[in-house]
């Protein structure tokens, strides 16, 4: 279940630049507060996307808000 199934963020292909993981995380968190999001939970989501490796951080993003790629 998403934490925050209102907040869209779109990327592009993950072969692309939208692929980067600062790009995830940025995205990510500027619609987590966009949204009014507390920033301690946008700190609790960058600390949890970092904690592993890129399927971690694909992962978490999914967890925390609605990911549509394309």
């Amino acid at each position: 279940m998403v934490k925050y199934p209102k907040v869209k963020v779109k990327l592009g292909n993950l072969g692309g630049p939208d692929g980067n993981a600062f790009v995830i995380i940025g995205r990510v968190t500027a619609a987590l507060k966009n949204a009014g999001v507390a920033k301690d939970q946008t700190d609790a989501f960058i600390k949890d996307a970092t904690s592993g490796n890129y399927d971690h951080l694909l992962a978490t993003a999914n967890e925390w808000v609605n990911i549509k790629f394309g």
